[in-house]
């Protein structure tokens, strides 16, 4: 059985608490605030683990976004008081790159009307629409994204991104080799597009080698 990537919502009323078991995660802040040990995530802040977490959120409560990735077909959607968690997507990883993994989470931000040309990644992941619009180009299909809308990617499958005319940025997970940590992972497929001007930015919030995954 593949390894499974997985993206789930947890919606956390004031001071509820979520106690989470080992496994590697990146848990990025949409709204709100919790605390993570003793570190407290606010508005666009993230963190990433392969050990047990516990969370708690803030007196304002907290909109979290959550990304798993597991060995196996559980459903890791939460149930509690005080929080509400559903599955927004999960895909199943057929083909992973050879040799150590890491995960990293990251946020890629376009100016409005910008794109990304036809372009690879040398592993696969799952986006999340954060905000403005997006239109996905691929396997000879087009899709567009709102807020709160989820993709996955493969890799090696060609993508052409399109943005609406507003600024718009994503949330993005993806299991890469272990040789691309700290570097970019993309890799433009038209050599007339590879000087152009690019009009989208980068912001890793963790780039974490991974040890408990290890199914292929």
């Amino acid at each position: 059985m593949p390894s499974t990537l997985r993206l789930y919502e947890d919606v956390f009323a004031n001071d509820a608490e979520l106690s989470l078991p080992a496994g590697p995660r990146f848990i990025f802040v949409v709204h709100g605030s919790v605390t993570k040990a003793d570190r407290v995530l606010h508005d666009n802040e993230a963190i990433g683990s392969e050990s047990a977490a516990h969370l708690k959120a803030g007196r304002e409560g907290a909109t979290v976004w959550r990304w798993e990735y597991t060995a196996d077909s559980t459903n890791g959607a939460a149930t509690g008081a005080g929080f509400v968690s559903r599955e927004k997507l999960a895909a199943p990883l057929d083909a992973l790159p050879k040799g150590p993994l890491l995960l990293r989470g990251d946020s890629v931000a376009f100016l409005a009307g910008g794109c990304a040309y036809l372009h690879r990644h040398q592993g696969p992941g799952v986006r999340c629409l954060i905000e403005g619009g997006i239109r996905i180009d691929t396997r000879g299909h087009s899709t567009s994204y709102g807020p709160g809308g989820a993709w996955y990617e493969s890799g090696p499958e060609p993508v052409f991104a399109q943005a609406s005319d507003r600024p718009s940025r994503f949330v993005r997970v993806m299991i890469l080799p272990q040789a691309y940590l700290g570097k970019s992972s993309v890799e433009y497929l038209r050599e007339e597009d590879k000087a152009k001007p690019k009009s989208q930015s980068y912001k890793i919030f963790v780039d974490m080698p991974l040890t408990l995954v290890a199914v292929r």
